[in-house]
């Protein structure tokens, strides 16, 4: 297969099948992938602004069923270690973040076996009639399926319900790799990939602010990864016109430490940084109709990121003013709000903080 012709179709946004995408991974030099990653990034957003914004990361609980074998927060129900966050101990947490400057509580549940839809109802919009300013960035795909089966609702009837309790946007969490012989190895109780697309499908037909994510580099393969991004390419290119579907893109390798798939199976992270970059590039070239793609700086550290910055990544995320679940499992790396100010300038970019549908704040 022809590299020059791939080269001219990812420049010209065309959609690359799957065995195109991995040609260019596996045959391009990394400069070279790049240079057509930070091309189509300039087309979409040619000015020289990185943007990024201030949310807290609480957990609604750390009961969980789903067994995931990367994960090592989460607890079963007889736990002494099991919680459900309390409304007081929300109201600390926000009113610190607002101290911070920031507006958007990212609220992250689990499969929790005695939760059902009323009580994330009541939450949110117990959340809202104290912080109405306060965007709720909430749950995600795992979630929402689990709440239909539980409740023997539609995925849109219960995304409708949570709107309607307060829901701003639906994170695009639980992915991981949206290929099911995956899913059924590292989290067989958890949503199928049809069901974590159907559920965005359903977000988008309502115009809800939707992200999409992937965790790789532990038991999937490269031709695994596209089979992702074409899925999420996919569903975006559904999306009714004028709707904002999946706003952003954001990729993160497997944190391992501590976890059951390390410990029991030997399964390492070993994704390097020049790895990353590459899907960073690979990412932007395989969604041109994702406007932004994220650096996980959390999980490759401030180095890393930064080049994302020349490879096709036009956002930093967020400061994390509290994340658990991926710190646990070995991401250590930190910014406060100058921090990541900084840590961009220092790419050779304006820093831009934003909101979650990315209008500038």
């Amino acid at each position: 297969m022809d590299t020059k012709n791939l080269i001219y179709k990812a420049l010209h946004a065309e959609f690359l099948t799957i065995e195109e995408g991995q040609l260019l991974f596996e045959k391009l030099p990394l400069a070279d992938i790049m240079l057509i990653g930070n091309a189509l990034r300039k087309r979409l957003h040619p000015d020289s602004d990185v943007t990024w914004i201030i949310d807290r990361n609480v957990n609604i609980t750390n009961v969980c069923l789903s067994g995931c074998k990367f994960c090592n927060f989460y607890r079963t129900g007889s736990s002494d270690e099991a919680y459900i966050t309390t409304i007081p101990e929300y109201c600390i947490k926000i009113e610190e973040m607002k101290r911070l400057g920031g507006k958007q509580l990212l609220l992250q549940g689990g499969l929790h076996p005695k939760l059902g839809l009323v009580f994330y109802e009541k939450l949110f919009a117990e959340l809202k009639e104290k912080y109405p300013d306060v965007r709720l960035h909430a749950l995600g795909p795992p979630e929402i399926a689990w709440l239909a089966k539980k409740e023997n609702l539609s995925f849109k009837t219960v995304l409708e319900r949570l709107v309607r309790a307060g829901l701003d946007s639906l994170p695009g969490a639980g992915a991981e790799i949206l290929v099911d012989r995956v899913r059924k190895i590292l989290s067989p109780a958890k949503c199928s990939t049809a069901e974590w697309l159907g559920v965005m499908r359903a977000a988008h037909e309502m115009n809800l602010t939707t992200s999409a994510t992937m965790m790789f580099g532990h038991i999937e393969t490269l031709e695994e990864r596209l089979e992702h991004l074409v899925a999420i390419r996919t569903t975006q290119s559904e999306k009714p016109a004028g709707h904002k579907g999946f706003l952003s893109f954001i990729p993160w390798p497997f944190q391992d430490d501590r976890t059951v798939l390390k410990e029991k199976s030997g399964i390492h992270n070993k994704v390097t940084p020049q790895e990353y970059i590459r899907m960073i590039s690979i990412s932007r070239i395989m969604l041109p109709n994702i406007p932004n793609i994220q650096a996980s700086w959390l999980t490759v550290g401030k180095e890393t990121a930064q080049l994302c910055l020349h490879a096709g990544a036009n956002d930093f995320g967020s400061i994390m003013i509290e994340e658990n679940v991926v710190s646990v499992a070995g991401a250590e790396h930190k910014f406060d709000a100058a921090g990541i100010q900084q840590a961009i300038r220092e790419a050779g970019f304006e820093h831009r903080q934003r909101d979650q549908d990315f209008n500038l704040v």
